[in-house]
């Protein structure tokens, strides 16, 4: 058994924060040599990962990393040379879009240079919202964004909003969350729709926070390949906050511990929000309608090409003595294969890999029935086909390789039946159709854990524009797609949407002798099993994902949620817009920075709070200590008292 007793998270923040351990404890004050200090900055420099030393000097890929009014208001210059080039762009995927319109705004490249290309119909790629006549509306997911999202916003304030004259999209949203702020009334439910008091508890024991707190201090390079098995067990599993963790982020056990530890360093700043989702905000309409179409449109009016039914089947390389340069596209247009034929001034960017690639769609009365795990074509086989021809260009296979670790489901249930909305006002405490925040955020079915592990939500109504009014929208999704349900023993992937619907209904306290004539007859259920959705989650080290911009590459990048840029996290809209605007801003070398990934887990202020809420809102002399542990806290709180530490740790509620 491991020792319980322990300071835990609380000092352990305290000691990296604050220092105050150290300033009490000999022989902890190693001096490090002035050489080897310089060793050290100039190899952090080298460093295309590092962002924080040198950030207004150009690292290796000729861009440099900033933050404040003063980079962020600015407008660069117009590159050299870039009338005469032209990009193509492989995908429209908000990662792609997001690299179209920093072209044309910070690149100033004429519109009519720039070519999307579109294997589908329609642009979005992930960020979809669908009416499907045949079928009904179809959301396989949502998006949550918060502030930090630097490089999102910094795009979206020169975006128009479709609906206020005057107005960007980042000025609509703005006054949207401002006017309506997001929190949740009831973040999780048991037997069949009762509040399951979570209470914005954690329940970490002390060892629990500590292997949380070793996690975030863990080098990337120790986390390389490991699972999130490795360095967790049950004192972290069993706990509320893995609860609220996984079902937020749809993080498995088997997962990347590397990537689980980015998250909590990326969102450091959000730990008190994070039981009650007011950490969040939310668009008005669907993730296609608010944030697709708007840039969609902006770069119609600027004259971009868009080219759908377009499949990129490879991109040919020349490499040679470390140079590397895209020399064709090969592609197949409305199944005639064709090419383009590459210069040095012809930008190539490439969307590699596809979290919602071989989706497979049921209805009400259909599963979703197919074979994902053979499919051969799309954006995996042509990252495969890339990848063969360098080192540098990644390992594809890392993440596509395992579709039953990387697989969920998801379901949009429509209903106009007022026999349905008291159960969801029970929970949520809102009435949906009010045009307001629902439910806030996803609500956790408890009781399902060990059978679909389903969460549901409801956004703001409409999602669709053109929606009825006193239409709902719920949208649902399942962790494990492969065990039977509570109430209906079949798995989810092999349940029509009418089954779906039921287990969703018998789980917000529809009677058992209602719950088959409401699903059938009440709503319209659509289904959607997305193979890949997970994949970005799979362990991996460093070199798996090539870099936005290969070193020797000369006119190519990779975009997306695979594409590898420093210190942000994947499965988040902000993702996408960096690597498009890491890429165009090397690419055309564009002089200006690139915002930094917002430095919470640099702040010892955030770092405290977060210890706070962690151990449930205690102050740290309220925990378990041994003799010798209280004694070293009781001098450690002597020695900051009358200091700012002392301030700073009752303003994050750690002492009175």
């Amino acid at each position: 058994m491991a020792k319980k007793n322990n300071i835990g998270l609380g000092l352990a923040a305290l000691a990296v924060g604050a220092g105050a351990v150290a300033a009490v404890t000999k022989g902890h004050k190693a001096e490090v040599k002035k050489e080897e200090r310089k060793a050290a900055v100039k190899a952090a420099k080298q460093d295309y990962r590092n962002t924080e030393l040198g950030r207004y000097d150009k690292n290796s890929k000729g861009i440099y990393y900033s933050n404040g009014n003063y980079e962020a208001f600015a407008r660069p210059k117009k590159p050299a040379g870039v009338d005469e080039k032209n990009a193509y762009i492989v995908g429209s995927g908000l990662a792609s879009l997001a690299a179209a319109c920093f072209l044309v705004r910070d690149g100033q490249m004429p519109g009519s240079h720039i070519h999307i290309l579109e294997a589908m119909d329609i642009a979005g790629g992930a960020c979809d919202g669908i009416f499907d006549p045949a079928r009904g509306y179809v959301m396989r997911g949502g998006r949550e964004m918060e502030n930090h999202f630097e490089c999102l916003w910094d795009l979206f304030r020169s975006i128009p909003s479709l609906e206020v004259p005057g107005a960007s999209v980042l000025d609509e949203y703005y006054w949207l969350n401002k006017e309506d702020p997001n929190y949740s009334l009831c973040r999780a439910t048991k037997d069949c729709g009762q509040d399951a008091h979570t209470d914005g508890k954690f329940n970490l024991s002390q060892k629990g926070c500590m292997e949380i707190m070793k996690l975030f201090m863990t080098k990337d390079e120790d986390l390389y390949d490991k699972t999130i098995e490795d360095v967790f067990d049950d004192e972290v599993f069993n706990s509320t906050f893995w609860l609220y963790w996984r079902t937020m982020f749809a993080f498995e056990n088997w997962h990347s511990a590397l990537e689980m530890k980015l998250y909590f360093q990326r969102f450091i700043h959000h730990i008190s929000g994070l039981p009650d989702f007011s950490a969040l905000k939310f668009t008005k309409y669907n993730q296609y309608e608010s944030l697709i179409l708007p840039m969609k449109k902006y770069l119609e009016a600027a004259g971009v090409d868009f080219q759908f039914n377009t499949e990129v089947t490879n991109v040919i390389f020349d490499i040679n003595d470390g140079k590397k340069v895209a020399k064709a596209i090969e592609c197949k247009v409305k199944g005639v294969e064709k090419g383009i034929v590459l210069t040095e001034n012809d930008l190539v960017f490439v969307t590699n890999g596809s979290c919602t690639e071989g989706t497979i769609y049921g209805d009400q009365n259909h599963a979703p029935n197919g074979d994902a795990e053979v499919r051969t074509s799309g954006v995996w086989s042509l990252w495969k086909n890339i990848a063969k021809q360098d080192p540098s260009f990644g390992h594809p296979e890392k993440f596509c390789s395992d579709v039953s670790k990387t697989n969920w489901e998801s379901a949009t249930v429509t209903t106009l039946d007022d026999k349905i909305i008291p159960y969801i006002t029970n929970i949520c405490k809102r009435d949906p159709r009010t045009g307001k925040v629902t439910t806030g955020g996803i609500v956790t079915v408890k009781d399902s854990t060990e059978n679909w592990y389903l969460s549901w939500t409801i956004n703001r109504q409409p999602q669709f524009k053109s929606k009825d009014k006193n239409m709902v929208l719920i949208w649902l999704y399942s962790l494990n797609t492969n065990k039977p349900g509570n109430y209906v023993q079949k798995a989810m992937r092999d349940c029509t949407g009418e089954e779906v619907c039921q287990e969703w209904l018998y789980h917000i306290g529809v009677p058992t002798d209602r719950i088959e004539e409401l699903a059938r007859n009440a709503c319209n259920t659509t289904t959607c099993f997305m193979p890949y959705i997970n994949a970005f989650f799979q362990p991996r080290k460093w070199s798996d994902r090539p870099l936005v911009v290969p070193e020797g590459a000369v006119n190519f990048a990779f975009l997306g949620q695979f594409a590898e840029t420093p210190r942000d996290t994947i499965f988040t809209t902000e993702y996408s817009m960096r690597t498009g605007m890491e890429a165009v801003y090397t690419l055309l070398n564009v002089d200006r920075g690139v915002p930094e990934v917002w430095g919470s887990k640099y702040d010892v202020r955030e770092l405290l709070r977060a210890c706070y809420y962690a151990i449930d809102k205690k102050p740290i002399t309220e925990m378990k200590l041994s003799l010798k542990e209280k004694e070293l806290l009781r001098i450690v709180l002597k020695k900051v008292k009358g200091t700012d530490l002392e301030i700073l740790l009752k303003e994050s509620g750690l002492i009175g």
